[in-house]
């Protein structure tokens, strides 16, 4: 189980970039989604003429299925060069995988809470750490990709791009640049300043 909060809104319009198209997942909203806020902040994208589509669907994590019911929605998806996810991390992760050539912004943060997590598929993983980092890394996490769970990667012990703990594993850090640099949006790491990660919000159950 786990609840998701919307990103501050100046946090999520800095991240954005031209048109959008807005992806609602309610597949685990029975235990907090923040519907209201999300309702809200899209009407004011949309005010702005900016909104080039809003979808609402369950378990976007499941990716074969989500390729098909956006189907319909391909003119404005591609439309868009934004696309703007409140779902949890998974959800984000499994968009961004999609999309490579989009820029796929989370637009919340997610929180554990012990149980079921939805549909989670064996691509992607949320360590549900309450600061969502996939905005500044391509939407690749960071605290998953990495053996190691740097958010100021890469630590310098790959080798031929492979991980230093895990010889058999791609190193996460090469993934987010690589994935940036065919973005164009390398300045993205290089302008951010150093990440300090807060562990208090990395587990609700612990509090």
């Amino acid at each position: 189980m786990l609840i998701t909060e919307l990103k501050a809104n100046e946090v999520i319009r800095a991240a954005i970039s031209g048109k959008v198209f807005v992806l609602n997942c309610h597949g685990c909203r029975e235990i907090r989604f923040p519907e209201h806020e999300a309702d809200a902040f899209q009407a004011e994208l949309t005010a702005e003429g900016i909104v080039t589509g809003i979808f609402t669907t369950e378990y976007i994590c499941n990716d074969e299925n989500l390729s098909v019911i956006l189907q319909p929605h391909a003119a404005a998806i591609q439309a868009a060069d934004t696309i703007l996810v409140f779902s949890c991390g998974v959800g984000v992760q499994t968009v961004a995988a999609m999309y490579p050539g989009k820029r796929v912004v989370a637009a919340c943060d997610t929180y554990a809470l012990p149980g079921f997590q939805g549909v989670t598929p064996l691509e992607h993983d949320c360590k549900q750490c309450g600061e969502c980092y996939l905005n500044l890394t391509g939407g690749i996490c960071p605290i998953t990709a990495c053996s190691k769970s740097l958010v100021n990667g890469q630590c310098g012990g790959a080798k031929n791009g492979m991980c230093e703990v895990d010889p058999s594993m791609e190193c996460g850090w090469e993934r987010i640049q690589k994935k940036l640099t065919a973005l164009g949006r390398l300045d993205v790491l290089t302008k951010a300043p150093v990440q300090l990660r807060n562990y208090a919000t990395d587990d609700l159950v612990n509090k």
